[in-house]
């Protein structure tokens, strides 16, 4: 009983040993990013390389460049890297790459993942200020580090989003307006704020999308869109590989069910996760009754599994339904083996990426599923009001 109760209950996991643990946690995130620089800045590259060519590119005076592969792979094989990386994303992330890309790459590097973190980790800590050792040393922020991805900037304006949208509609739309930079990220956003009717959000979101196109239009020209739209086949011939190594990789169900299953039924399995996504957002507003902090808990785990195109570096933004249900159990009690399935969910984006490979299976998709379960069963039911611990 007693082996049964420390792992129903973990009551030994108090909050103070969780801050021990981030501390040690800490440590390692550091000799992990510093293991990740000297990767990137050798002949093994980093995905970084496409970001910073494309600033380099923009900020030399010809953006529409940007998405020649043949003037990408000079510049970024300049830095002595033997791989190259093609740029895919829409022109309005030129604003934020270009002055990225006045600096050598590896500093910019450092500048990327330093930035990145940084704003990261003031969304996180200004929604959960009491769980900051948490935010910290997220491991899912720290994937998306080791890459210098996009995930960071993306994960702290979907966490201020939500967070924000009561207090600051307009400011909380015009969050989920930036996120045409990662479009596929933003997918059930429309369809919730509908639902929830924030409709001051909805339209600052709709005008921040046209605006971001406007402008980029006229500093980047009509040249750049039309490479834009040529970029996609680009991230089309990555698809018709079929390569396992590619789709272990990803985090979606569309991509596991691609290890097995021909395209046609993927794709319909994917589809039907979408709609089943969508319905769960727009259903959230009623069940945690018009709570939009608990609704957009949920809105943002069911979002790991909306997109068929997502990758684990593309999760930071786990973060908020994470602690979320971290917060709820300090507040209303844990529920038996919630604790225990935290820290899973906790370490999840990391770890199920780092299993992917000797596994033959990327379980990512099976974690948010969990994830969104957690959150959805907090909803409809009276709290068990217990002290915090």
């Amino acid at each position: 009983m007693g082996l049964l109760s420390a792992i129903r209950d973990a009551d030994w996991l108090t909050f103070q040993r969780v801050r021990a643990y981030a501390l040690m946690l800490g440590v390692a995130a550091f000799a992990l990013l510093a293991m990740a620089w000297i990767e990137a800045t050798g002949e093994t590259g980093s995905d970084f390389l496409a970001f910073w060519g494309a600033g380099k590119i923009a900020a030399g005076g010809d953006p529409a460049l940007v998405y020649d592969l043949a003037v990408q792979e000079r510049v970024q094989t300049a830095t002595a890297s033997r791989g190259w990386f093609a740029f895919v994303n829409p022109p309005p992330f030129l604003f934020p790459a270009a002055p990225f890309g006045l600096l050598p790459f590896p500093l910019a590097w450092i500048a990327w993942v330093a930035v990145g973190y940084a704003v990261f980790v003031w969304a996180g800590i200004r929604a959960f200020p009491r769980l900051w050792p948490l935010v910290l040393v997220y491991p899912g922020a720290l994937i998306a580090a080791t890459h210098a991805q996009t995930g960071l900037f993306v994960g702290a304006l979907l966490i201020a989003a939500v967070h924000r949208l009561d207090s600051h509609p307009v400011r909380s739309g015009a969050m989920v307006g930036a996120l045409i930079v990662k479009p596929h990220l933003a997918l059930l956003w429309p369809f919730w704020l509908a639902a929830g009717r924030r409709w001051r959000a909805f339209a600052a979101a709709a005008v921040c999308v046209l605006a971001l196109i406007l402008v980029s239009w006229a500093v980047f020209g009509t040249a750049t869109w039309l490479g834009y739209r040529e970029s996609w086949d680009a991230s089309a011939d990555l698809m018709r590989r079929d390569a396992a190594e590619f789709y272990l990789r990803m985090v979606s169900l569309y991509a596991q069910a691609r290890l097995y299953l021909a395209h046609p039924v993927a794709l319909g399995l994917a589809v039907l996760l979408t709609l089943a996504t969508i319905a769960l957002a727009v259903r959230s507003w009623q069940r945690f009754t018009g709570d939009a902090r608990a609704s957009g808990a949920l809105l943002v785990a069911a979002s790991a599994l909306a997109s068929p195109y997502l990758f684990s570096y593309d999760l930071p933004f786990l973060l908020f339904p994470t602690l979320w249900l971290v917060e709820q159990g300090r507040r209303h009690g844990f529920r038996p083996f919630e604790k225990l399935a935290l820290v899973g969910l906790y370490f999840a984006p990391f770890a199920l990426r780092a299993a992917a490979l000797p596994l033959g299976l990327n379980l990512m998709p099976l974690a948010s599923a969990v994830l969104v379960w957690l959150v959805w069963s907090r909803g409809g039911r009276e709290p068990d009001m217990r002290s915090e611990g």
